[in-house]
């Protein structure tokens, strides 16, 4: 039950103390000017602590916005250490920002501020031609993936930690996005760059880019590969470590299946990578020989990881639904593979048992 003590200083101002004590919550303190407010607040507590609503309010006031992104950020790098690259530059923007606000204040109209201010924020870029840094403003793309690294914190912090009550990021609107690339090879260009990879001083090269065409596989998912992630037996290669935590069995045939058996039997036995660099301890950084062979195809606007909308684009219209190509890429949902839903044709029967090719639609 609430108690308040009234308290006086040297300078004969008045305080009233107020402790709320309840079997099997930590006792509750507050001090205040008037007896009303020491009054309203012990009543307040107890009716809070007997609802099971206290717990939590009294925890986002112990915690700040750090203590939760570096426990958040512990928490990745135990699950999945891939994601931790790219989500932690993100947290340690907010943490400079708001980081010394306890969670309790951490509101929506705080965090309004901090994301027009995000709108504007700098980063550096690099030209895809030459490889050259220069600075411009962040995407939009970009500044939601910075809106749901902490937003996706906070809800484990409301959801298994118990530090906030509701999510501060639910309502608040992200920023309109532009449509997603889709930059695929035509056929010359696809026999200019195979050419051109085949060419390369370093060979693997053509068996790296012929994978990501057959797969659709990342770049560094292809280069982290390992001889124990390919199962020759059943075709197939197995990813550990994806960019979305998941485990992916991705089907290995035709021309890669052969290129790779071919690639087994020249493996280096000093390590596990199948493309490792020269002291074989990680990948090999494929950059320099990737442009050199772009540019020698002259193939314009052109990314290695556009290698995977190729794929994508290739398996769509050999006939593979958007719920495949979502699984063969491993996009948790349609929404990411509906850029290639113009490409997607199902079979259908009609009535009189003829058959006839449909565009088919994310549902």
């Amino acid at each position: 039950m609430a108690s308040i003590q009234m308290r006086k200083t040297q300078n004969g101002d008045t305080s009233y103390r107020v402790q709320v004590r309840m079997k099997g919550y930590p006792a509750q303190r507050a001090t205040f000017r008037r007896l009303t407010d020491a009054k309203a607040w012990g009543r307040n507590t107890e009716t809070a602590i007997s609802e099971g609503r206290y717990f939590k309010t009294s925890e986002a006031k112990r915690h700040t916005l750090n203590d939760l992104i570096e426990r958040y950020i512990k928490k990745v790098q135990k699950e999945n250490p891939a994601r931790l690259i790219d989500v932690e530059p993100m947290l340690r923007w907010w943490g400079n920002e708001l980081g010394d606000y306890v969670l309790a204040d951490l509101t929506r109209a705080k965090l309004s501020v901090v994301i027009e201010k995000l709108s504007h924020k700098k980063m550096m870029r690099r030209d895809k031609e030459t490889g050259e840094k220069y600075e411009d403003t962040i995407s939009p793309a970009r500044a939601n993936r910075y809106m749901f690294a902490l937003s996706k914190a906070c809800t484990i912090a409301v959801n298994e930690w118990e530090w906030m009550d509701e999510n501060p990021f639910y309502k608040i609107k992200k920023f309109k996005e532009s449509r997603g690339r889709v930059r695929f090879l035509s056929d010359d260009e696809r026999e200019k760059l195979l050419d051109a990879c085949q060419r390369s001083l370093y060979q693997p090269l053509y068996t790296i880019v012929v994978l990501a065409l057959s797969t659709g596989c990342r770049k560094g998912e292809i280069m982290k590969l390992k001889w124990q992630d390919i199962d020759f037996g059943r075709q197939q290669l197995v990813l550990h470590v994806t960019k979305n935590g998941d485990r992916r069995v991705i089907p290995l045939q035709g021309h890669a299946y052969d290129l790779m058996l071919k690639y087994k039997k020249i493996q280096r036995i000093d390590t596990d990578f199948i493309f490792p660099s020269i002291k074989g301890d990680k990948p090999y950084e494929i950059k320099k020989p990737w442009l050199s062979a772009i540019k020698k195809a002259d193939i314009k606007d052109f990314r290695f990881h556009d290698l995977r909308h190729s794929a994508a684009s290739y398996l769509a219209m050999n006939g593979a639904s958007l719920a495949e190509l979502a699984e063969i890429l491993g996009h948790k949902t349609l929404q990411m593979v509906k850029r290639y839903a113009h490409l997607v044709m199902t079979k259908k029967k009609k009535r009189d048992g003829s058959e006839t090719w449909i565009l088919e639609t994310a549902k």
